[in-house]
């Protein structure tokens, strides 16, 4: 049975989470994740390569069939939701240059595909990755948010298979 692996990004300029999964079928399996942190004090332009060069590298080295990246909260802080943008863009770009293929899911349905509830709390996606992830480890925060995108990228995947099935 063919293995997909799936990079999920939880964006951000000073926090950014990824998290790698294999899919064999409906099985999910943790490869690794992590959380590239950028500090304010370096401006805008050095964090933004920083961010790059930390998503280019876990993908040459993970090598990912796809990508899936939340996308962006609109916030009531222009400032916040632009710096979000920033960081969306790069890693955007670092799947695009990777020619990765690249699927955005908002929050609520990431959260709905793992939890079942569009509007779960950061504690109950958690729960949930470690339980469809066992041995993830994986504490509360960005790497298991970008855990929780793969997972909701791997579910509309299998989705996405079972309705071509039917239809051929």
């Amino acid at each position: 049975m063919l293995t997909v692996r799936i990079l999920g990004l939880d964006p951000g300029l000073s926090r950014m989470g990824w998290g790698v999964i294999d899919v064999t079928g409906s099985r999910l399996s943790h490869v690794a994740h992590g959380v590239i942190v950028t500090r304010a004090g370096d401006g805008l332009g050095l964090r933004l390569l920083k961010l790059h060069d930390e998503i280019a590298r876990v993908i040459a080295e993970l090598r990912p069939g796809a990508i899936a990246v939340e996308q962006a909260f609109v916030h009531k802080d222009p400032s916040a939701a632009l710096k979000l943008g920033h960081a969306r863009a790069i890693a955007l770009l670092a799947a695009a240059q990777a020619g990765l293929a690249i699927a955005e899911y908002a929050p609520n349905h990431i959260k709905k595909s793992v939890v079942g509830v569009g509007h779960a709390d950061k504690a109950q996606v958690h729960a949930m990755v470690c339980r469809l992830l066992p041995a993830c480890g994986v504490e509360a925060g960005d790497a298991a948010d970008a855990l929780a995108a793969a997972i909701a990228h791997a579910h509309q995947a299998a989705t996405r298979a079972r309705i071509m099935a039917a239809l051929t």
